[in-house]
């Protein structure tokens, strides 16, 4: 499993990048791949709604192959996006989506937050606040886009719109609840733990790495 670290990064270049690795994964030149990054400020909105405006409050926003509805991605924010073939797990989308809130749900409760999943809806929550979405797109059964968790990221952005259908004010982050600055270096290291505990096996070990994109 390897793991590319991309630090901040345009969301464009990091969409294009995905669709690079998947197909690749499909014809097995590459191992499976979890790409790292925090996005400069942008708004995606997935495969379910028809209408893409070209920006929101002076901030650009992307139709994208994802599911779900509108979302925000900014700095302070952990952005996921998992290059997987899951013909080597079954070809169970639902049990993939699982094992990634999975993977939040163990991190979050490193630290000390009761992170629970919601029936009916998609992504991890604490109480009544949500603090990660998940949206995936899969073709010829490799899996991209991914998982957003919130660190520290601006939550004014997101009461500008309704992520996945919800108020903007329902979302939340790890700074928030714990009421000090938490950065996504500090989260890196305890999310990849336990992404090594679901999505390896025990004879193959996270490979880190970090890449310059040629575009």
């Amino acid at each position: 499993m390897r793991v590319l670290d991309l630090g901040v990064r345009d969301y464009a270049e990091v969409w294009r990048l995905q669709k690079e690795l998947v197909v690749q994964r499909q014809v097995r030149v590459i191992p499976d791949t979890l790409i790292l990054v925090e996005h400069l400020p942008v708004f995606t909105i997935g495969a379910s709604r028809r209408n893409t405006p070209q920006e929101i409050g002076g901030i650009p926003c992307l139709g994208v192959e994802r599911g779900g509805d509108i979302t925000f991605h900014g700095l302070g924010q952990l952005v996921g996006y998992p290059i997987i073939d899951l013909k080597d797990r079954g070809r169970d989308v639902h049990r993939f989506l699982r094992d990634l809130e999975e993977v939040l749900l163990r991190t979050l409760h490193d630290f000390s937050l009761d992170a629970q999943r919601k029936p009916g809806l998609t992504g991890v929550w604490v109480g009544s606040k949500k603090i990660a979405s998940l949206g995936i797109a899969v073709r010829r059964w490799v899996s991209y886009h991914g998982f957003s968790l919130n660190v520290s990221v601006d939550l004014r952005y997101f009461r500008m719109i309704r992520p996945c259908g919800l108020d903007g004010a329902v979302m939340t982050s790890l700074s928030e609840l714990l009421g000090r600055e938490v950065s996504t270096a500090e989260v890196k290291p305890v999310l990849l733990q336990h992404w090594a505990e679901i999505f390896c096996c025990a004879d193959h070990a996270l490979d880190v790495a970090s890449i310059t994109l040629r575009y």
